[in-house]
Parts: C-alpha cells; sequence; structure tokens
C-alpha cells in the first residue's frame, strides 16, 4: 500500500529528502525550461520548417496551452492513482514526445510532437510539486524547500534561452529537443530510490475528461483567434467566429465544472484566499514572463544580429541572477511578508520591461541589455518564492495535487493567452510600419517595444492581484495572518 511521503519525511535521513527535492526540481526545471528553450531556435526553425513569422509562436504555444489546459487533470490523476507513479509516467511521455519533435520533417510534425510534449509536461509537473510539498512539514522547513524549488523553476526560462543558443549554435535547432531524453530516462531511474509514493485520500475516484477537453479547446482556439487576426483582421468572419467558439467552450467549462460531482476545479477551492491571490497573481505574471523571453530573443537575433549561443549567453546574467535573488527571497518572506516582497518583486520586473521597450535599432549589450535584465532578475527571484509558498498554503495533504497543478495552470495559460495577445499586437504594428516603407530592423524594434510595454502591463495587473494578500478571505489563512502580509 503507496505511503504518504508527508508521514514518512521526519523519520527519513534528512540528506536523502534534499536529494529527492533536488531530482523534483530538477524535473520542473526541465519542464519550464521547454517552454523558453525553443525561443532562441525560432529563426533556425522557421528556416529548416518554413514557418512563417505569424506561425512561430505556435512552436511555444502548442507546449504551453497543452500543459495548461490539462495541469488540473493531471493534478488529481496524481492525487488519484500516486504521485510518484504519474511523476515518472509523465516522465516517459515527456521524453518520448521531445525526441519525436527533435525528428520532425514539417510544420505540422513538430507542432504536433510539441503539443504533446505538453501533455507529458502536464502529469509530471503537479506531481513534482506535490510530491515536494508532502515531503516536508508546513513552516520554515518547507519554506526553505520551496524557496529552492522556486530558485530552479524561476531560472528555468532564462536558462532556456542560454541553453537553446548554445545547442542550436553547436548541433543545430534539433538538440534543443533531444536533451530532454537523457534527462528524463535518468530522472525516471533514479525516482524510485528517492522517493516514495503519495497520494490524496479521494472519496471519489473519477476524473473530469468533459472540464478539461472544454477548457482546453476553448483556451486553444482563443489564442488562436489572437494569433490568426494580425493576419485576417480583427473583423473578419474567421476571428470572430473562432472568438465566439472559444467563448462557448469556455462557458460550457463552467457549467460542467459546477454541474460536476468530481470537478476540475472545485469552485470552493478557491475560498483559500492565499491560493486565490497567488493564482491570480501567476495568471498575469505568467502572460509577461514568456512575452519577455519571446521577444528578447527575436530582438537579439534579427535585429542585432546576434548569434544563436551569443543571444544565450547574453542570457547568462539573467538566468544567474533568478537563482541568486530567489536564494535571499527566504529569510526577506519571513521578515516582511509575503506581499510586500511579493509586490516589490513584481514591482521590479514591470521595471525591467518599461526599460527593454526602450531598446534601440543599433545597442550596445552593456549599455543597452544588460540593465534591463539584472533588473528582471532581481524582480523574478524575488516574485517566485511568495507566489509558490502561497499557492499551497493552508492547503491539505488530499489536495496538494490541486493546488499544484492550479499554479502551474496559471502560469502556463497565462503564458499562452499573453503571447498570443503580445505577438498580435507586436507583429500588427510591425507590419503597418513595414507597409509605411520603414526599414526592416525599424519596424521589427518598434513591434517589439510594444509587446515589451504590453507585458509590462500584465504586471501591473499581477501587482493588483497580488495586493488583495491578506484581505478579506485570505486573513483566515493561518499562515499569512500568523504575520502581517504586508
Amino acid at each position: 500500500m503507496p505511503f504518504s511521503t508527508r508521514h514518512r519525511s521526519s523519520a527519513e535521513p534528512a540528506d536523502r529528502r534534499w536529494w529527492a527535492l533536488a531530482l523534483l526540481a530538477i524535473a520542473e526545471f526541465v519542464v519550464v525550461l521547454d517552454a523558453s528553450i525553443v525561443n532562441i531556435a525560432l529563426p533556425s526553425i522557421g528556416r529548416g520548417l518554413h514557418f512563417s513569422l505569424a506561425s512561430l509562436s505556435w512552436v511555444v504555444n502548442a507546449y504551453v496551452l497543452t500543459f495548461g489546459g490539462v495541469l488540473l487533470l493531471g493534478g488529481r490523476i496524481a492525487d488519484l492513482l500516486g504521485r510518484r507513479r504519474i511523476f515518472m509516467a509523465g516522465l516517459g511521455m515527456f521524453s518520448l514526445t521531445s525526441l519525436a519533435g527533435g525528428l520532425a520533417q514539417s510544420e505540422v510534425w513538430l507542432i504536433a510532437a510539441r503539443a504533446l510534449q505538453g501533455l507529458g509536461a502536464a502529469m509530471l509537473a503537479p506531481a513534482a510539486l506535490s510530491l515536494a510539498t508532502a515531503t516536508f512539514s508546513e513552516g520554515a522547513e518547507r519554506n526553505k524547500a520551496l524557496s529552492i524549488w522556486g530558485a530552479v523553476a524561476g531560472s528555468g526560462a532564462a536558462a532556456g534561452v542560454l541553453l537553446g543558443g548554445v545547442l542550436t549554435s553547436a548541433l543545430g535547432w534539433r538538440a534543443v529537443l533531444f536533451v530532454n531524453v537523457p534527462i528524463g530516462i535518468a530522472a525516471i531511474l533514479l525516482t524510485p530510490a528517492l522517493i516514495a509514493e503519495s497520494r490524496g485520500e479521494l472519496g471519489r475516484r473519477s476524473f473530469d475528461l468533459p472540464g478539461a477537453a472544454t477548457v482546453t479547446a476553448g483556451l486553444s482556439a482563443l489564442v488562436y483567434a489572437l494569433v490568426r487576426a494580425s493576419t485576417v483582421g480583427w473583423g473578419s468572419a474567421q476571428t470572430i467566429g473562432v472568438l465566439a467558439a472559444a467563448v462557448v467552450l469556455l462557458v460550457s467549462f463552467v457549467v460542467i465544472e459546477r454541474r460536476s460531482q468530481a470537478p476540475l476545479v472545485p469552485f470552493t477551492f478557491f475560498r483559500l484566499g492565499s491560493v486565490s491571490a497567488a493564482n491570480a497573481t501567476m495568471l498575469a505574471a505568467g502572460a509577461a514572463i514568456i512575452g519577455l523571453f519571446y521577444f528578447l530573443s527575436l530582438y537579439l537575433q534579427k535585429v542585432l544580429g546576434y548569434s544563436a549561443i551569443t543571444a544565450g549567453i547574453s542570457q547568462l546574467p539573467l538566468a544567474v541572477g533568478i537563482i541568486l535573488a530567489a536564494g535571499i527571497a527566504s529569510p526577506l518572506v519571513a521578515r516582511a511578508g509575503t506581499r510586500k516582497l511579493l509586490i516589490a518583486g513584481l514591482a521590479l520586473f514591470a521595471g525591467g520591461l518599461v526599460w527593454f521597450a526602450q531598446l534601440p535599432v543599433h545597442a550596445s549589450y552593456l549599455a543597452d541589455v544588460l540593465g534591463p535584465s539584472l533588473l528582471i532578475a532581481l524582480g523574478l527571484g524575488l516574485a517566485f518564492v511568495p507566489i509558490t509558498i502561497l499557492s499551497v498554503t493552508g492547503v491539505t495533504d488530499r489536495e496538494y495535487g490541486l493546488a499544484s497543478g492550479l499554479v502551474n495552470t496559471s502560469q502556463q495559460i497565462g503564458g499562452a493567452l499573453g503571447l498570443g495577445v503580445l505577438s498580435t499586437l507586436a507583429t500588427t504594428r510591425t507590419n503597418h510600419l513595414a507597409a509605411a516603407h520603414h526599414p526592416v530592423n525599424q519596424a521589427l524594434t518598434l513591434g517589439f517595444h510594444l509587446g515589451f510595454l504590453g507585458a509590462a502591463g500584465f504586471v501591473v495587473l499581477s501587482i493588483i492581484a497580488a495586493t488583495t494578500i491578506g484581505l478579506g478571505h485570505a486573513s483566515r489563512d493561518p499562515q499569512v495572518a500568523a504575520r502581517p502580509a504586508a
């Protein structure tokens, strides 16, 4: 009979628990990394498989949409069938579909492989975070563990750009997908030795497949309409029709959830104020994070003419900065409280995005790119830790998978929707300027400016959501109420 890691943690050697955390955090790192690692390879992918500029965003969106759309189902399945079992199954699927993507010979093949890769990620990500949460007792020990988790996961997006540049330059774009295969196999082999099975004690052993299908289809339709609008027009029959279909599907999802006896998202779960605030904050922040790395990668290569490896190396200060900032965030949570630290981090993130929106056509890395990169690194590092802690604060053992799936869903769905909106804004402005005979680099740069400003707008929304922490329902949260949130 599988047993809970929460109950075994006190008797287990401490070093083994931390090794288990390292394995789980690395798996999460790879999942987050895969949303950005292809960004640096996009120009090479576009040339190799003949993608249009507008279609390139689907190499990213196909992954994050299925990832985000199925995460909640993945979290529930992990709670019911066993978190370690689903973690390993997700790793296996993630590895196989990464191999399939690396072997892609056409645009459709690659997008399909990326979508299936997102399904594997949706299985392993919530299982990993719920296993990490169950392994450590609530309080200082768990906060320390989740601070490490936040640092590793938070650096994944920036590290993806760096690793993507190195691999693309040295081995070609296919290597950014092949690299997942040996990592996944090694993690599968190590898991049984380091991690015991864990599951939630739920009364109903059923899955909300209709809910998962409608939310994934609805969000996919919404993003598709946003991405295609810049090409076919906002008032076109295609755009209006697909948007209408998206609304119908998403409304159907809400109806299904309210009527289901085992809903994918129990709306009563949002009565936990800290959970609601964390997810609202992550939704808006996720939109900005993916937009940041998408536009920065294209700017460095298409405007400044950097090679893939140079563009990747240029993101090293950003990746390292996030890790260092997250490392100092844990003691700051205890001193300043989650709300102050979270808002401060998000404010720095927004400032860095506005700074990036001033990038010139002919830029110097030291004068124009490094400064905002470091500012954003500090902001993201400080923000990721309190968001991660809040997302599981006050959650019972049987709902770890749901809570873990929910915060990952918020980040990925926010990223997919945000990228759809921001890439449409940037592409529309670039196309308009190009049609007015502006130089190509100038048209691209001004389009990217609008993308960065839009991302900053999403962070402002994230800050507004973060200000609700410690208010209303959140005040009943034991950990938030234990000290002033502000």
